[in-house]
């Protein structure tokens, strides 16, 4: 009886571990049935839901920096080494650093994206190019990547699949992705929406290239040093 009861409470356990593991990792999988049961949201009404409560966090903060809320452009900066991403705004004039937020979630380690599945983090200088109001990880905001930078040294190399898919989203886990939890990923969502897509830039660095001149990772092609280059010009106008 008790060895019976011991293998229940052994595969009780089994399951909750396999619940929970489909639950943080299976999100692809399982978040469009979801989404077949409870119906898509629209960008406005995600803004309905969220943006008076991401608008009170906001603007205190671009008050303090002395810039007016919405700001006319958006800089997120990403170093990969901190886990951290800085949030700059331009008045028309200069920058202005606003926050720093932690990266709650990423994967793989210095040096640019490849290849589908190498599970890196892109580097370089990209744009948003559109707001997922029912992204499996809460919001996201997708990335152009890859980038013209990208596609020629994919082509002049063979590679014929650098990778797709890659967002700035919500909760703590991700691979390839910028993860920056729940309430973070809301409120750069209203933001984004507030100043407009087009006027936004995201720079992923392997490290703070204003710190140290980046240095190419063991075995990184030599054209990745043009990359750091580009990427340590594009954040001279951010000085903390």
């Amino acid at each position: 009886m008790k060895l019976i009861l011991n293998i229940r409470v052994l595969l009780s356990l089994c399951l909750i571990i396999a619940l929970g593991l489909v639950w943080f990792y299976g999100r692809a999988i399982w978040h469009p049935m979801y989404l077949k049961i409870t119906g898509k949201r629209t960008v406005a009404e995600v803004i309905e839901l969220y943006g008076a409560d991401s608008r009170s966090r906001l603007q205190p903060l671009f008050e303090v920096a002395g810039v007016a809320y919405p700001p006319k452009e958006l800089t997120f900066l990403a170093m990969k080494d901190s886990n951290q991403m800085e949030l700059w705004a331009s008045d028309g004039e200069r920058w202005h650093k606003i926050s720093n937020y932690d990266i709650k979630g990423a994967s793989g380690g210095p040096g640019p994206k490849l290849r589908e599945g190498d599970k890196q983090v892109p580097e370089g200088i990209y744009r948003v190019t559109g707001l997922n109001p029912n992204s499996a990880y809460h919001l996201s905001m997708k990335l152009n990547y890859p980038n013209s930078f990208d596609l020629k040294w994919a082509k002049l190399e063979n590679r014929n699949e650098p990778g797709s898919n890659i967002f700035i989203h919500g909760k703590s886990l991700s691979i390839g992705c910028l993860a920056m939890g729940d309430e973070v990923i809301e409120d750069l969502f209203v933001l984004s929406n507030d100043v407009g897509i087009a006027n936004i830039q995201v720079i992923i660095a392997p490290a703070d290239p204003r710190m140290n001149k980046l240095l190419l990772p063991d075995g990184a092609n030599p054209w990745v040093q043009d990359l750091y280059h580009d990427i340590e010009t594009a954040v001279t106008p951010f000085s903390s």
